[in-house]
């Protein structure tokens, strides 16, 4: 019960620090995860959770970075201009070879065969053979303009189940955007991997719990 009363106070503290931050800098990382043929509730829980964090950041100024693939956060209202998943989706298709740097969506081709080399395609991510990165690049340097316009400026940088799969995307580069914002706080919400490093620790708050529940408020 006391851990759960902890949880509800940072909680509160999440939706005060949102209220007050001019940019709002999110990650979604592997506790948000919809596997290939997941059963009905997953899914449900998945979407539940995407909707509630809509409704928190909708009025803010966001940007968010995605290391999944599963392509579910594109069917939210959550504003796809302001979405990049470096690590792909598996709803765009790519050359096996990479004989050519595009990338198509699967509704654009009526057989899974590239048109210039005739080859197979494959789902355009990062377990990809020859993964061609020009599927998100364009987004990137969008996320880039805008994390450069965060320096000094309230940030909050919140955090969403990322583990070390992929820490070079979203667990590193955070920790050190809020190294260098004096004006930034952190919230690292993993049912694990919750910790920060020393160099933040006054100004990010480590949650141990699984991140999908409590950004639904479930503690």
């Amino acid at each position: 019960m006391e851990q759960n009363m902890d949880k509800e106070n940072i909680y509160k503290e999440l939706k005060e620090q949102l209220a007050g931050a001019e940019k709002v800098l999110v990650g979604i990382g592997g506790e948000w995860k919809i596997p290939e043929n997941a059963d009905p509730v997953r899914i449900s829980e998945v979407r539940e959770g995407y909707q509630q964090l809509y409704e928190l950041i909708k009025e803010k100024d966001y940007f968010i970075v995605t290391t999944l693939t599963d392509g579910e956060i594109w069917e939210t209202e959550l504003n796809r201009d302001r979405i990049v998943a470096p690590c792909g989706n598996r709803h765009l298709y790519q050359c096996r070879s990479a004989c050519v740097k595009e990338v198509w969506k699967e509704t654009e081709l009526s057989e899974k065969v590239c048109p210039h080399c005739k080859g197979p395609l494959v789902e355009n991510t990062i377990q990809a053979e020859n993964y061609v990165e020009e599927g998100y690049l364009p987004m990137w340097k969008t996320y880039q303009t805008w994390l450069s316009a965060t320096l000094n400026r309230k940030l909050l940088v919140l955090e969403l189940g990322e583990g070390f799969r992929t820490p070079t995307v979203i667990r590193w580069p955070f920790e050190k955007t809020v190294f260098f914002n004096q004006k930034s706080r952190m919230f690292r919400i993993h049912e694990h991997l919750y910790q920060v490093s020393q160099e933040i620790g006054e100004r990010a708050t480590p949650v141990a719990a699984n991140s999908l529940s409590f950004i639904k408020g479930k503690f």
